[in-house]
């Protein structure tokens, strides 16, 4: 770090005495002979990038299509120290965001958990990380800020936030669009259409459709499936199947009126819709944990006197192992072990104990109920096919609508209102364990509501030198969730209904003021206040503790008595199989961000910038259990202090536009996403140190060629890990403690990007490459290794051609062009029985056809 910060300072004085900017560090093209600037809102009004002192990789419409990034997920690889993935741990949609910046994020999906990493649909706040993948439709720009940005975008912006601004319809007549096709029967159209209503009065529609096959097919397993158990016997959010994964099916629209007749008020109300109606995310089993070895001994696995014993040696942790065990042993073997009960029937969709058994199913003289066993034969050997048999379906429809409303009150102060409704509603299945037998089956239903309202004053003062923000915001957020997931042919089942309530006020102000031509500085700061309500009821419907301690006592409803629930310690009175306790379920939150820095202008265009800011994630409760506890468990909030000092500049008579940021992140509470069992749980169990840099730089040499390129380095480690999160490095995984690399986080990342524009004709051919290496990475906290990703060198490329009157293009390109293949994301789900992941699409071609008038 003391050498990036050296060599930072280095480059600022080298650099003083031609001339520098910021940080744009993608879209600007060249156009006449120099670099184009982009105009940012990162500081709650329009500014040229370059004059904003904050990490910011910023990118044009026409860019992004360029370089064919259709959803925030593709900004991952050209934006340094930004990971961006298309789906998280079993949520089995592409719309789902893991988002991190700068080694602080988050990748799990679920209601309870707070994205860390803001997403902002014209400066609308997007709720959940469920949806926030969102399709780049009619998009003006993007803007990726780097670091906490607590003060003007408050909570749960701690790794940073991404704001997606979409068109402005403007006076005149315009149409857009275009039409791809390409591998796995793409067909993909999209347009927008201007139209000026009245004077003042300009309106716009938008709209995207894409179909595309998945690219992992759903093939027959060779060697017979016996009388396994149909996926449809458990309860499930739907049924629904397919014989391919990783499709697409979807449509969105986006709507807008805009009024400005050049008084002092002017408004845009917009309305968008998204569905989604396709499958399942792919999945590949890595490895099978039913095998001997040192996990037969974990915590938990062997408890005498209890039908555990009948694992050992044998399993991973437990219930893969054990579905074995019941089906390849005799009812004496079963009864030796005190395994009848958790042998014998099972809970299905009809009710609890309707099912029958496991008991003795391979060897009791009947060949015609024999069921396969979970073992290395469900290795997936072609990650791009699957025996799975189960679930397969991604639904979404979500949308909203706003209203942006600014008045003049002065030439130098407006009044601004943005408020906003939106919705989610999502439903997910997956077949995790390829296989079709029901080992492990996850199935997800949330809807979610958010209101929104946010008032900000603008003005300047002193002759413009001193810029200021007031504001105000109120969120409330409500919503449901139910998960649903069948473990080893229903021997856990687990029901999980809930509800969440949130309600948070914020006041916020910040002050930018250039004291003279040579320097500035910022002040900021932000008090949030913030009430949480939650309310689980995640059970077993399969009733799996009362089996394996032999407490079968039932009432007159044919359920466990509550003699047996009291004892075996359930929490509530009345709900045998309910896990979740009902307290506590209310937390509050407060915290007050603050920002301060200082700018030195040694020339007109060079900017040199120092700051300190924070930020904070909200805390939560952790609502997968797999044992009943007689307290909810709680978690706090996260808190990041970052110290950062970066150069903008623009040199070189605008032919070359060089950005570099060094920073260090104090991060403290971190919630720590790891299994217990077969339940991933979360809990404030880890401080870290972030240290890193970024260089961004955009060359326009000529008119013909640009060149962006960019640099990241991150050095993201855990100080201190609390021993009950702790993992021992083990055959499966590197383990988590001091020293340990936080996940999404890769030490380094390069990109390099040449456009080269030749005249053919009265048109132009535009050449583009690009080029993106990234430094191998955690995928989950506890490193393992299957599932971690390795070093990979990504190659784009595409052939443009525009005849002279610009009124249409042709493009041909490809993606992935070496076929680099890597986990995107994945568990370690040994208790179940596997470890698996996701891999990232192949190597893929596409020709687009596009028009203008």
């Amino acid at each position: 770090m003391r050498l990036a910060t050296a060599s930072l300072a280095a480059l600022a004085v080298g650099l003083a005495t031609p001339a520098f900017a910021q940080d744009g560090g993608e879209q600007p093209q060249a156009r006449s002979g120099g670099v184009t600037v982009i105009t940012v809102t990162a500081q709650k009004r329009e500014e040229n990038v370059q004059d904003v002192p904050i990490a910011i990789s910023a990118f044009s419409s026409e860019a992004l299509q360029e370089r064919a990034v259709g959803d925030v997920s593709g900004l991952s690889a050209i934006s340094p120290n930004v990971t961006l993935d298309a789906s998280t741990p079993f949520s089995g949609s592409t719309a789902v965001l893991g988002a991190t910046i700068r080694g602080i994020g988050s990748s799990d999906f679920a209601f309870n958990i707070d994205p860390a990493v803001g997403v902002y649909l014209d400066g609308v706040y997007l709720g959940r990380s469920i949806g926030a993948n969102q399709d780049l439709l009619d998009v003006e720009r993007i803007e990726v800020l780097k670091g906490p940005q607590g003060t003007l975008f408050g909570r749960n912006t701690i790794g940073g936030a991404i704001s997606i601004v979409t068109t402005i319809p403007g006076d005149e007549f315009r149409a857009k669009g275009d039409i791809t096709v390409g591998s796995f029967a793409r067909m993909q159209a999209r347009g927008v259409v201007e139209i000026p209503l009245t004077d003042g009065l300009s309106s716009s529609v938008a709209f995207s459709i894409m179909d595309r096959k998945g690219y992992q097919k759903r093939v027959p397993y060779p060697g017979g499936v016996g009388d396994a158990d149909s996926y449809t016997r458990f309860v499930a959010a739907d049924y629904q199947t397919a014989d391919r994964q990783g499709g697409d099916h979807s449509y969105s629209l986006r709507g807008k009126l805009h009024w400005d007749n050049g008084s002092s008020v002017r408004a845009t109300l917009s309305a968008d819709y998204t569905k989604v109606d396709q499958e399942s995310t792919p999945n590949t089993v890595l490895a099978v944990t039913p095998i001997p070895g040192p996990f037969a001994g974990l915590a938990g696995n062997n408890i005498p006197g209890t039908a555990l014993d009948v694992v050992t040696g044998s399993s991973g942790f437990l219930f893969a192992g054990l579905y074995n065990f019941c089906i390849s042993s005799t009812a004496a073997e079963i009864a030796a072990r005190n395994a009848t009960a958790l042998c014998g029937p099972r809970s299905s969709n009809d009710g609890y104990n309707t099912l029958a058994g496991l008991a003795s199913r391979n060897v009791d003289g009947d060949p015609f109920n024999d069921v396969l066993p979970y073992d290395s034969r469900w290795v997936s050997t072609d990650i791009d096919e699957s025996y799975a048999t189960g679930n397969n379906f991604s639904d979404l429809e979500q949308g909203g609508v706003a209203l942006d409303l600014s008045v003049d009150l002065s030439s130098d102060i407006t009044l601004r209102s943005i408020s906003s409704y939106r919705k989610v509603d999502f439903a997910a299945g997956v077949d995790l364990d390829n296989s079709p037998l029901p080992i492990l089956q996850t199935s997800f239903t949330v809807v979610q509501k958010q209101w929104s309202q946010e008032v900000q004053l603008n003005g300047s003062l002193l002759d413009n030198s001193l810029n200021f923000v007031l504001g105000g915001y109120y969120f409330k957020e409500k919503g449901d969730l139910h998960d649903y997931v069948t473990f080893a042919g229903g021997l856990l089942q687990v029901d999980g209904p809930g509800a969440v309530d949130t309600e948070a006020l914020a006041a916020f102000g910040q002050i930018d003021w250039k004291i003279n031509d040579w320097i500035g500085i910022v002040l900021g700061g932000r008090y949030t206040t913030e009430d949480k309500q939650y309310d689980g009821g995640q059970a077993d419907a399969n009733g799996f503790n009362y089996k394996l301690f032999n407490c079968l006592t039932t009432g007159t409803d044919g359920l466990p008595d509550d003699a047996c629930r009291a004892g075996l310690g359930f929490p509530v009175a009345g709900q045998p199989f309910r896990y979740y306790p009902e307290q506590p379920n209310k937390q509050s939150f407060n915290n007050f961000s603050f920002k301060a820095g200082v700018q030195v202008y040694p020339t007109d265009d060079v900017m040199i910038y120092g700051s300190f800011s924070q930020g904070y994630k909200t805390g939560g409760w952790t609502t997968r259990l797999s044992n009943p506890l007689p307290v909810a468990p709680t978690f706090g909030e996260e808190e990041a202090e970052s110290w950062e000092l970066g150069v903008k500049s623009t040199i070189l008579d605008r032919k070359l536009q060089l950005n570099a940021a060094a920073f260090s992140t104090k991060y403290d509470g971190i919630q720590l996403n790891f299994q217990q069992g077969v339940s991933p749980t979360v809990q404030n169990a880890g401080t870290a140190r972030i240290k890193g840099f970024e260089v961004e730089a955009v060359a326009a040499p000529t008119d013909m060629l640009t060149i962006n390129a960019s640099v990241g380095y991150i050095d993201a480690t855990y100080t201190n890990v609390l021993a009950p999160a702790q993992v021992a490095a083990n055959p499966f995984q590197a383990g988590v403690a001091a020293g340990s690399s936080l996940p999404k986080a890769p030490k380094w990342k390069l990109n390099i990007s040449p456009r080269l524009e030749v005249p053919v004709g009265d048109g132009s051919l535009v050449l583009l490459a690009d080029w993106t290496h990234t430094t191998g990475m955690r995928n989950d906290t506890e490193g393992t290794y299957l599932i971690m990703r390795p070093t990979t060198d990504m190659v784009n490329a595409s052939v443009t051609y525009e005849p002279g009157n610009g009124n249409w293009s042709l493009t041909v390109g490809g993606t992935n062009l070496t076929d680099e293949r890597y986990i995107v994301t994945g568990q370690a789900q040994i208790a179940g029985g596997q470890i698996y992941g996701t891999y990232s699409r192949p190597a893929e071609w596409y020709a687009r056809l596009g028009f203008e008038f």
